[in-house]
């Protein structure tokens, strides 16, 4: 059996997998917003519930959250929740659930769920995209995670938009900072955010222009169309530097279904050389791929 935790901005949510990567118990709890003793309790409180559930005590777990984990100190950097920003939040956790930790990036844990046992199942190397309220990344290369030195490897979110126009390389401010960044115009907030700017109408976030585009607007079909053409630009970056088998996504706007056959036509057409076999496929396994994923973090020992 195995123990994952993903650690979310407002909850916790832990769950045990057997050797068939079937989800045999499970528990949520509230992260309590701030309170980094109440986030360490609220973990160690979900992990006791699944362990009950299966009657058994984990010999270690697996934990995801978002923003860069520092391997060599277990911190996490720029994580959306900010108060467990630069603490030893793995090895507190260890030590409150009484179990060895590893802990590593969601989308990175999701993109490891996926290439085991989810859309990406067999193939060699697949990039998990994360499109939400920010752009995320993750690589594996042979079922195993790629993380890099200090775990910043797949943070595709926070390079420039490439090929990008000058208003395109101006867009933002990115949530680390800086202009032009693929997050910048690729989250949802960045998609309302565009839609506001060309067309001087109000969006609250990436679903309302959705919303709009599927109701027939032609405003918010246009903002799609850019859309799509912006994301194959990214991507064609990543196909240009590892060409991945697999592209799987995940985040709220993986479930716009037309952007798979757009952000392809778009991606091709930028890719070096004008050809590539890769794939862009939508999750399997939905909200679960982070506490999945979490779990097979020991995989690979």
């Amino acid at each position: 059996m195995k123990f994952g935790v993903d650690i979310g901005g407002t909850k916790i949510a832990a769950a045990v997998i057997d050797a068939q990567g079937r989800r045999i118990a499970e528990a949520r709890r509230p992260n309590p917003r701030g309170d980094y003793a109440g986030t360490i309790a609220a973990t160690a409180e979900a992990v006791a519930a699944c362990a009950e559930a299966v009657s058994a005590r984990p010999g270690r777990i697996g934990v995801c959250v978002s923003g860069n984990v520092q391997a060599a100190t277990g911190e996490v950097v720029l994580g959306t929740a900010r108060w467990i920003n630069g603490r030893p939040f793995r090895d507190d956790i260890a030590k409150a659930v009484g179990a060895p930790v590893r802990l590593a990036n969601d989308a990175d844990c999701f993109a490891l769920s996926e290439a085991v046992d989810g859309a990406a199942a067999g193939a060699r190397l697949v990039f998990g995209v994360i499109l939400g309220t920010g752009v995320g990344g993750g690589f594996v290369a042979d079922g195993r995670l790629v993380t890099g030195a200090r775990g910043i490897a797949g943070e595709w979110g926070h390079i420039p938009l490439p090929w990008g126009s000058q208003a395109e390389l101006a867009a933002g401010p990115c949530s680390c900072g800086r202009h032009g960044c693929i997050e910048a115009l690729l989250a949802g907030p960045g998609m309302a955010r565009e839609f506001t700017a060309v067309t001087g109408r109000a969006a609250e976030d990436g679903r309302a222009v959705v919303a709009l585009a599927e109701a027939g607007d032609a405003d918010a079909l246009a903002a799609l169309d850019r859309y799509e053409e912006r994301l194959g630009r990214a991507l064609a970056v990543v196909v240009n530097l590892i060409e991945p088998d697999v592209f799987v996504f995940g985040g709220g706007l993986s479930n716009v279904a037309r952007i798979y056959e757009g952000a392809a036509a778009s991606m091709r057409a930028h890719v070096f050389g004008g050809v590539t076999d890769a794939r862009l496929l939508p999750n399997s396994h939905g909200d679960s791929s982070g506490v999945r994923g979490a779990a097979r973090l020991w995989d690979a020992d």
